[in-house]
């Protein structure tokens, strides 16, 4: 009884607390329309990232035309929209204030490009969402993971998939990179519409979002809690050096991953790449960094049976 009288108690709803659509103005239901196909409407909060954006203060059919700017950092508002068939260049219009007196219009094409949604989770995804930015970064990321792998295959130092610690964690990190990365252009490819709309109204909660955008919010929050375990794991293993070390080279591994499988998805290229990486890290792990044996001296892990390379004991 006491589990069920919240779940009765949950579903009562008042029959006047939603409008029936027969209720609804003109207005009311051309702003529903306007928010289902461009994902935002009245009262929606941007911030001006473009240097500045030139606003007319009269409506576009109207004569003459003044008008006045927003600067970059400006908080704005939507505060009415409205579709000119016979304009060639962008039918869509947007009405956007920054306070009572600077306020105008702008075509929306022109608007969207120059302003960004007033929350951190729109800017994280419109910084990392910017193709000249991407292509730098892969740049940046190979040359100096090439780098740095280079150097630390030279000093023999340990790295995952080819010299790793005894611990799945790293391993299990760089495929959640992966996955993740493969996934996130999967919904590039297949659901765009679905990704805008996350764009305009993000959320951390993988439950309250549809199946592919939940699973992938789940993803990163199983990037950050393995990452938390793999940091864990590694410093109580190694030495604060070796350490510091194995994390730089974590680091370039899982950006290598990123960069690589966020873009080869989108050629399609990026699945069975995916299955391949894999199943070799995996393979990787269980072959050749897995301690299936324990020193019968002093309790030290061991890859194969023989010397212990801890304590020199040898082990049949």
């Amino acid at each position: 009884m006491l589990l069920f009288a919240p779940m009765l108690s949950s579903c009562y709803n008042q029959s006047s607390a939603t409008p029936d659509a027969w209720d609804l103005t003109k207005r009311q239901i051309d702003s529903i329309s306007f928010s289902t196909t461009h994902h935002y409407s009245q009262n929606y909060n941007f911030v001006v990232k473009a240097d500045s954006l030139r606003l007319v203060c009269q409506a576009p059919d109207e004569l003459p035309f003044d008008s006045v700017t927003v600067y970059n950092g400006d908080y704005v508002v939507v505060a009415d929209f409205m579709t000119m068939p016979g304009d060639t260049i962008d039918s869509v219009w947007v009405k956007i204030a920054r306070d009572q007196i600077t306020q105008g219009w702008i075509r929306e094409r022109a608007m969207l490009p120059g302003v960004e949604p007033d929350n951190y989770i729109s800017q994280f995804i419109d910084t990392f969402s910017d193709v000249h930015l991407l292509l730098f970064l892969a740049l940046v990321v190979s040359v100096g993971a090439a780098y740095g792998l280079r150097s630390l295959f030279k000093r023999n130092a340990m790295i995952v998939h080819f010299h790793d610690i005894d611990s799945f964690y790293p391993t299990l990190l760089t495929l959640l990179v992966a996955g993740a990365a493969t996934l996130y252009a999967s919904i590039q490819l297949f659901g765009p519409d679905s990704w805008r709309h996350f764009y305009y109204h993000p959320s951390l909660n993988p439950f309250a979002l549809p199946p592919h955008l939940g699973l992938f919010i789940s993803l990163v929050w199983a990037i950050i809690i393995v990452s938390l375990a793999a940091v864990e794991e590694i410093a109580r293993q190694l030495s604060f050096v070796d350490t510091l070390l194995y994390l730089c080279g974590l680091a370039a591994v899982c950006a290598i991953d990123y960069v690589v499988f966020s873009i080869s998805t989108l050629y399609y290229v990026g699945y069975p790449l995916f299955v391949a990486y894999a199943i070799f890290a995996i393979r990787r792990y269980f072959r050749n960094t897995r301690c299936r044996y324990i020193c019968g001296n002093c309790g030290a892990k061991m890859l194969d049976k023989g010397v212990c390379p801890h304590c020199g004991a040898y082990n049949e």
